[in-house]
């Protein structure tokens, strides 16, 4: 059986593949790929595989959006940590899906019912399609409850410049604040408006509005200079600086 994951934590390719392993599971790991762009790539280039695990948050973007870019007819068992995108992705004819972190006896079940299916069930493009259209549309926020001394306020969407992830803890920072967000940097970004914000990096979230400079860096990367950077660096990492680029001209 030959198998394409799509995932950007080495972590959970190694768990899974431990764990198909463990299950009995004859395949042939045929690649790993952890962006979108290099899937639309791959999925051009080569015939489709028998079975996909397909991580819905990447390093670049949600997963849907390959479907926007190309057509991918094979069965796809999706994994994610958030339960929001699990269940709709569940409802657009994948295989199966497994909530973050994984459970053997959840992968045993979900590979029993691929391979009860006869091993044909290319995904709908046109629901998936529409599907990433109301996830994005439907992610736009207001305010983040935020710790401020021993209780909380609202911070205003509006008011953020960046958000950024240090020792597990993320932060938003404000023109003249600092705040402690109790989500992690993929929990939040899911949830913004993505002609106003874009994730840089695996750490750090940014405001359009928030940028002062945009200036070349190495290994064709750029570098950002924004509103009260708090001893940060902000580098938009390979994999995103073209999109970034283009997030810019809109």
């Amino acid at each position: 059986m030959q198998i394409l994951i799509i995932e950007d934590e080495i972590r959970a390719v190694n768990q899974l593949q431990t764990m198909l392993k463990a299950c009995d599971f004859n395949f042939e790991l045929l690649e790993i790929i952890d962006t979108v762009e290099d899937a639309v790539k791959w999925f051009q280039q080569n015939d489709a595989p028998d079975l996909i695990f397909m991580d819905i948050q990447l390093a670049d973007g949600l997963s849907f959006e390959i479907f926007q870019k190309t057509t991918v007819n094979a069965p796809i068992i999706f994994t994610t940590a958030f339960d929001q995108y699990a269940i709709q992705a569940f409802k657009v004819n994948s295989v199966d899906y497994l909530l973050k972190p994984i459970q053997k006896d959840d992968l045993e079940k979900a590979v029993h019912k691929f391979l009860q299916s006869n091993h044909s069930s290319p995904m709908n493009q046109v629901t998936l399609k529409q599907l990433l259209s109301d996830l994005q549309g439907s992610s736009k926020r207001e305010g983040i409850l935020v710790k401020s001394g021993s209780g909380f306020v609202q911070l205003k969407i509006s008011d953020l410049l960046y958000c950024y992830s240090e020792d597990s803890i993320t932060f938003g920072v404000t023109q003249d604040k600092r705040f402690i967000i109790e989500e992690t940097i993929d929990e939040l970004f899911s949830t913004l408006d993505e002609t106003k914000f874009f994730k840089i990096n695996r750490g750090q979230i940014i405001a359009k509005s928030s940028i002062l400079k945009i200036e070349p860096y190495f290994n064709h990367r750029v570098i950002l200079s924004l509103t009260n950077p708090r001893d940060q660096q902000f580098i938009v990492s390979r994999p995103k600086t073209s999109e970034f680029k283009g997030w810019m001209n809109r």
